[in-house]
C-alpha cells in the first residue's frame, strides 16, 4: 500500500513553532515501522502546505495525520476531509491529543483514530486495511461507525525500546531537512532516548499519554542512532533526559568513546540536576551547550499548586551549577491567570536577576485529557482549541485581558527585545553567517518572532477572531 504521512501545518501569531521548528520524528519513526512492506511519504506541512498535490502526484491507499498538540485538531480534521474529498480511500489519525481525546475525531472523513503509541499500532492497522480484515481485532484503535465510535482492545505500550524501527528521516528531502532549527540551531536533528516521566505535574498530558510508564533505549542503540545523524546540533526530545542517570552516564562514555561530538540540548529537572551535578560536567565535555528546565514558577505555593515536587531553592540551586559550565537556559516559567501586575513584575525582576539567559513563558492551560483540565472544568470559558496554544488563558484572568495580555508581552519584551540578548550571541551569529549555517532569511525571521511575542496586540487580536464553536469533548467518554 502507498502511505502518506502528514504533519498539520503551523499557526499563530506569535507561536513557539516560530523559533523552534523540529522535524515531524514521530512520523519518521512510523514511517520506519511501515516502509519495510510499504510505500511510505512524509507531507510536513509547516515546509511545504500544498497537501492537494502531494494527494494527486502520490495517490495514496491510505493517509495519516499526526495530531499531538491540541491546537492542530481543526487542522487535523480539514486535513481529513480535504483527503477524502481527493479520493483517499482510508484516512486515520494519531498522536498524542488524538489519543488522550478519540472522540474529537469522530469525523465522517475518519476512519479510525490509533490510540497511543503508533510504531506498531499504525503498522497492524495498515496491514488490515491492505488485507481487508476486520479492524475490530487491531487493538489500540477508536473506528467511527455510522452508529458511534468502536474501541477496540487497549494495545499495551511497547516494552522494549530498542525494538522501535529506526526513524525514517531520509524520507525527508535534504533541502528541506535544513529547514529545521532551534532558535540559531540550524539546521536541526532530533533523537528521542526514552518515553515517559515519574512525575505527576497536573497540566502535563505526557504521563498521561504513556500511562505513567517510562522506559529507555540502551546507551549502545542511543548512540548507534546519533552516529547516523548528520546534522551538528541535536535536541534530544525526552521529556526527562536524565530519568536514569546511570544511562546518561554510560551514554556520554559511548559518545566520547566513538568519537561522536555534537552540540546537545535537553530537558531535565532541577532537582536531578543538584543531585549530580557530575553528569552536567561529564556532558559538557561532549557538547552539551543547552538544558532546558521546567522551573514553573517562583512561588513555592504555585508549585505545589500544579503538582510538581520539586522547590524555587533547588531550581535556583541547579542554576548555580548550569551557569558554572557556561551552559545556556532555557527556564520555563507558567503564568497563571490569577497574576495581577506585582506578579508579573516580579517575574521580570527574578528573571533578569538570575541570568536566565532564554526563558520561556507560557499560560497555565487545562489540555484535555489532564488531571488540570479535570479540576478545573468547569472554570473554563472558551472551548475553541486554537486558543490552546499556551499562550491565551482559556479560564477567566484577574486583569482585564487588555492589561493581562500587556504584561505577559512585556515579559517577553524585558527578556529579549530590551535585554540585549542579540548583542550578547554576537559571534556566534556572525560565525553562522559566515558558514552558511544560518542565513539573514533565519535571522530576520528570529527577530520577527521575538516582536510578535513583545506585542500585546498580537495575543488579543485572536481572541476578537475566535469564539467557543466547538466544544472541549469530556475524555471520559471517549474511553466508555
Amino acid at each position: 500500500m502507498k502511505v502518506l504521512l502528514v504533519q498539520p501545518p503551523q499557526f499563530g501569531k506569535p507561536g513557539f513553532t516560530k523559533v523552534a521548528l523540529v522535524e515531524p520524528l514521530g512520523l519518521e519513526m512510523i514511517a520506519g515501522a511501515l516502509r519495510d512492506e510499504h510505500e511510505v511519504r512524509i507531507h510536513d506541512m509547516r515546509i511545504d502546505d500544498d497537501f492537494v498535490r502531494a494527494l494527486r502526484s502520490f495517490k495514496p491507499d491510505a493517509v495519516g495525520i499526526s495530531c499531538s498538540f491540541t491546537i492542530d485538531v481543526y487542522r487535523s480534521q480539514k486535513i481529513a476531509e480535504k483527503a477524502k474529498t481527493n479520493g483517499a480511500p482510508f484516512v486515520f489519525v494519531g498522536g498524542l491529543h488524538a489519543s488522550l481525546n478519540p472522540s474529537d475525531f469522530s469525523n465522517p472523513a475518519i476512519d479510525c483514530v490509533v490510540i497511543g503509541e503508533g510504531e506498531f499500532g499504525c503498522s497492524e492497522l495498515v496491514n488490515a486495511v491492505r488485507d481487508g480484515a476486520d479492524l475490530k481485532q487491531v487493538r489500540g484503535l477508536a473506528i467511527n461507525t455510522p452508529a458511534g465510535q468502536h474501541l477496540t482492545e487497549r494495545r499495551p505500550p511497547v516494552v522494549k525500546m530498542d525494538d522501535l524501527p529506526m526513524p525514517s528521516r531520509d524520507l525527508l528531502p535534504q533541502d528541506r531537512r535544513h529547514r529545521y532549527f532551534f532558535n540559531f540551531w540550524k539546521p536541526l536533528a532530533t533523537i528521542e532516548t526514552a518515553r515517559g516521566c515519574p512525575y505527576r505535574c497536573n497540566f502535563c498530558s505526557v504521563w498521561a499519554f504513556f500511562e505513567g510508564r517510562c522506559r529507555t533505549k540502551s546507551p549502545e542503540r542511543v548512540v548507534a542512532e546519533l552516529a547516523l545523524l548528520k546534522e551538528k546540533f541535536v535536541l534530544i526530545t525526552d521529556d526527562n533526559f536524565l530519568l536514569n542517570v546511570k544511562r546518561a552516564d554510560a551514554i556520554a562514555d559511548l559518545l566520547k568513546a566513538r568519537r561522536i561530538r555534537k552540540r546537545y540540548s535537553f530537558q531535565a529537572r532541577s532537582d536531578t540536576i543538584v543531585k549530580h551535578p557530575e553528569i552536567i560536567a561529564k556532558w559538557c565535555e561532549i557538547g552539551l551547550s543547552h538544558i532546558f528546565i521546567g522551573f514553573e514558577s517562583i512561588d513555592q505555593e504555585e508549585l505545589k499548586a500544579v503538582n510538581k515536587r520539586n522547590s524555587v531553592e533547588t531550581n535556583e540551586a541547579a542554576l548555580k551549577i548550569i551557569h558554572k559550565h557556561g551552559i545556556s537556559v532555557t527556564g520555563a516559567f507558567i503564568i497563571n491567570p490569577d497574576y495581577g501586575h506585582r506578579e508579573f513584575e516580579r517575574l521580570r525582576r527574578y528573571v533578569s536577576s538570575h541570568g536566565i539567559n532564554v526563558p520561556q513563558f507560557s499560560v497555565l492551560t487545562p489540555l484535555p485529557g489532564t488531571d488540570l483540565f479535570r479540576e478545573i472544568e468547569s472554570k473554563i470559558v472558551n472551548k475553541n482549541y486554537e486558543l490552546y496554544d499556551f499562550l491565551h488563558s482559556v479560564v477567566p484572568t484577574r486583569l482585564d485581558p487588555a492589561e493581562f495580555y500587556k504584561e505577559f508581552a512585556d515579559l517577553y519584551r524585558a527578556a529579549y527585545v530590551n535585554s540585549g540578548v542579540l548583542v550578547q550571541r554576537a559571534v556566534p551569529l556572525i560565525a553562522g553567517l559566515a558558514t552558511r549555517r544560518l542565513t539573514f532569511s533565519h535571522l530576520r525571521r528570529i527577530l520577527k518572532s521575538a516582536r510578535e511575542f513583545a506585542d500585546a496586540r498580537n495575543y488579543l487580536k485572536p481572541l476578537k477572531a475566535v469564539s467557543p464553536l466547538k466544544p472541549v469533548n469530556n475524555p471520559g467518554e471517549a474511553r466508555s
